[in-house]
């Protein structure tokens, strides 16, 4: 059954919301749906520029991110960039509307200053783009969606969730040659950084529950910010801080023909320390709870993809979880190295992934492998995705990484997706989860998606067996749980080392050995010093928060 996985109304903890009002009673998620996922930035940034494109009077755009570029390109052609794309349908009479988060300061390398220039630009066309500060402190709105609905033709709306920012360095392929707008990156990534990253489109009923959940934060009672120096500092600059009326939400669209993927919005927001959202006054945790229930149910293999993994709860999350089914692996893919490299800024990182790694590897022992990617140029492949497939019946895509922040401090949004033909026995070879499995498995192991095998088991050894012949290529072997090709932070002051090779050896000394097909690379919980481990945990509460501070909304402990 849908809901031995999916939340239960009740479940989601927050009855002020009306993302499940147009669900039947007792029910929380949309059926008839068809989910597609979009693996890399730029099949999503061209496809998402064809289809704004074809966008028309009376039609609807709507988005919310992290993060917005407005030269950042959609496609080969210099003149098709995320402002352009935007003006012209705002131009061409489509309603407009976005978020964006107003960053923290740009003196700590944020980018607040870009997506204020973003909402000049779609302003000036007739739509309207916000920078939004209503988070709790040291959060973000971390929120990555995309709603298109066409007035004369429903069948047509689409949604896309997932993990790509509207921004720079994320349009790269799955030759992992990385964007040509690169972002500032440590030097171990090279000069343009091979990115790793996971959308999808969802056509259907659920278009609606996503398109709520932007308009509830669009049209919240709450101040876009309550900071009285940013609020002084946007009047100063002219700055648009009054959200205009959306049109009327109009019905979902019709349930697709031959669409069978049922769907689940999860979503984070944290409670508010001066008004809360008018739509989750104490904040909402279906992703976390959505993660939980999914996790409880796992008997064979999880296979996660994520940025972090970090934290001591996502770590007894899925300890948890091998404890309770004595057969079930699991199997992450995660960066080799962490975006930052800085002797301050580096291991608190580390910790908190070695809270993780320590408790997933003490509860599963050889039942956990731990992966990162290789680009075929030799540079370790940032991995961005944010992605959990639990027994290829269900799997969740979206904005949310497996850390605490994700859980329980910044706004976040993914898709659950089942499929609705289910029963008790195998998931359907053409479900959803499956497919989004193989396609991610046949890139890091060098194969086509059909190639990829359905048994858990056989996708456990062939992941393995790749990623061994690609470490020996590199001339390194050691144990599942050795610290390969893990970032070895210096003494404070003096950088970071990180142990990397990036042209390979042959494991047998000979000259001339062809690079084994595939991408995966092994690596184990990280090593950090005595010293570092004293002052480290003080710092990780920064990196890693625990819901708003000063109130009781962190993650339970049950």
């Amino acid at each position: 059954m849908l809901s031995d996985h999916f939340l239960l109304p009740e479940e989601r903890r927050n009855p002020h919301t009306r993302v499940d009002a147009r669900h039947p009673d007792g029910v929380a998620w949309s059926t008839g749906n068809t989910v597609r996922p979009i693996v890399h930035g730029a099949p999503y940034f061209a496809e998402l520029h064809e289809r704004i494109s074809a966008t028309g009077p009376g039609d609807l755009v709507l988005f919310a991110d992290w993060r917005g570029d407005p030269d950042e390109q959609l496609t080969d052609d210099p003149a098709e960039t995320l402002s352009a794309t935007l003006t012209a349908a705002a131009r061409r009479g489509v309603t407009v509307r976005g978020l964006l988060w107003r960053s923290h300061w740009r003196r700590f390398g944020f980018h607040s200053e870009a997506s204020r220039l973003l909402g000049i630009e779609v302003n000036e066309a007739g739509g309207q783009c916000l920078r939004d500060m209503r988070v709790a402190p040291g959060g973000s709105h971390h929120q990555k969606l995309v709603v298109i609905r066409h007035a004369d033709d429903p069948s047509r709306d689409i949604a896309y969730v997932g993990g790509i920012d509207l921004c720079h360095s994320r349009r790269d392929t799955a030759e992992h040659e990385g964007d040509p707008q690169p972002i500032a990156m440590p030097q171990v990534f090279g000069a343009r950084p091979a990115w790793h990253d996971v959308h999808c489109a969802v056509t259907g009923p659920a278009v609606h529950d996503v398109e709520t959940t932007f308009r509830e934060r669009w049209d919240d009672s709450t101040p876009l910010t309550s900071n009285p120096g940013r609020f002084a500092s946007s009047r100063l600059q002219g700055e648009d801080l009054d959200p205009r009326p959306l049109p009327e939400q109009a019905p979902p669209p019709p349930v697709v023909e031959g669409g069978h993927e049922a769907v689940q919005v999860l979503r984070t927001y944290p409670k508010l320390l001066a008004k809360g959202f008018d739509f989750a006054p104490e904040g909402e945790r279906s992703v976390a709870l959505g993660n939980d229930k999914a996790a409880r149910g796992a008997r064979r293999l999880i296979y996660l993809e994520d940025q972090y993994l970090w934290s001591e709860e996502v770590g007894r999350h899925f300890a948890e979880a091998l404890r309770r089914a004595p057969d079930l692996h699991l199997i992450a893919v995660i960066p080799i190295v962490p975006d930052t490299d800085g002797a301050v800024s580096l291991p608190p990182q580390l910790y908190g992934r070695k809270l993780a790694m320590d408790l997933l590897l003490e509860a599963g022992g050889d039942r956990v492998a731990l992966y990162g990617l290789t680009s075929p140029a030799g540079y370790p492949v940032y991995v961005h995705s944010k992605v959990c497939i639990v027994d290829d019946r269900w799997a969740s895509i979206g904005s949310d990484n497996f850390n605490r922040r994700s859980w329980t401090n910044d706004s976040e949004v993914a898709v659950a997706v089942q499929d609705d033909r289910e029963d008790d026995g195998p998931a359907p070879r053409d479900a959803f989860a499956r497919r989004l499995r193989r396609e991610l498995v046949a890139e890091h192991v060098g194969l086509a998606p059909d190639e990829v095998p359905d048994d858990p088991m056989a996708v456990w050894d062939l992941m393995g067996r790749t990623a061994d012949a690609l470490d020996a290529w590199y001339g390194d072997r050691g144990p599942s749980r050795g610290r390969v090709h893990v970032p070895r932070p210096k003494a404070p002051l003096r950088g970071t080392a990180v142990r990397w090779r990036r042209r390979g050896r042959p494991a047998t000394g000979l000259s001339g050995v062809e690079r084994p097909p595939g991408r995966l690379r092994r690596i184990g919980p990280p090593g950090l010093t005595r010293a570092q481990l004293l002052w480290a945990p003080r710092l990780y509460d920064v990196f890693g928060p625990n819901g708003t501070l000063g109130l009781e909304n962190g993650l339970d402990e049950d």
